[in-house]
């Protein structure tokens, strides 16, 4: 079973991530399925399109675009499952949806996109907050190799541009190669940020 244009997936755990153990409860984190904050972008291929050649293989681990698991409720009030939804516990993935997959046990970018680890401010009142726009490169592209840019170099973004994903337990933001707009020097003090809630959100099972 093939799509034509897209690749059909399924989650890799559960569509949501709103489940935490406490003891022997789970406490659900969220109440409304429409938020997309808790929505798994976790994901295993189970078909490859059939009108181009792709990297990607059946059976590789991916992250995707929230909007694809998320359900939502019509005006009278019943839940629905998404647009990409096929059958069972599969869905269709646009190529434009799909923006990390795992090779080697390590996540490498698709396309153009790459992903900043935001770093702590160093302001001392306001040492558990991050700095805004700026953070480390943890998973870069081609097209910032090209520039000189690299893994672990710390740049400056666009404002706006921070879509959080759940990488590992780290909190990364995602965003396209022109949204970054500065190399800076490391000063030698900059200290990644990762709030506390980013690891226990993350499912390893």
């Amino acid at each position: 079973m093939n799509s034509i244009y897209d690749f059909i997936i399924t989650p890799k755990n559960k569509r949501y991530n709103n489940e935490k153990k406490i003891g022997d409860k789970t406490l659900i984190t969220n109440t409304s399925i429409e938020d997309h904050k808790l929505v798994s972008k976790e994901a295993i291929i189970v078909s490859v399109p059939l009108a181009f050649k792709t990297v990607l293989k059946v059976g590789d681990e991916i992250m995707v675009h929230h909007n694809i698991f998320r359900r939502w409720y019509d005006v009278r009030g019943v839940s629905r499952n998404s647009g990409q939804f096929f059958k069972e516990d599969l869905y269709f993935c646009k190529p434009d949806q799909l923006y990390l997959y795992k090779k080697e046990n390590k996540w490498l970018s698709i396309g153009d996109r790459c992903f900043i680890k935001p770093i702590k401010d160093d302001d001392y009142l306001t040492s558990d907050i991050e700095q805004k726009h700026i953070g480390i490169l943890k998973i870069g592209n081609s097209s910032l190799e090209a520039l000189g840019i690299n893994p672990g170099d710390l740049v400056g973004f666009k404002a706006g541009r921070e879509w959080e994903f759940i990488v590992d337990g780290q909190r990364l933001y995602c965003m396209k190669s022109n949204d970054i707009i500065l190399k800076y020097e490391h000063k030698g003090n900059e200290v990644e940020y990762n709030p506390s809630w980013a690891h226990s959100s993350w499912r390893t099972d």
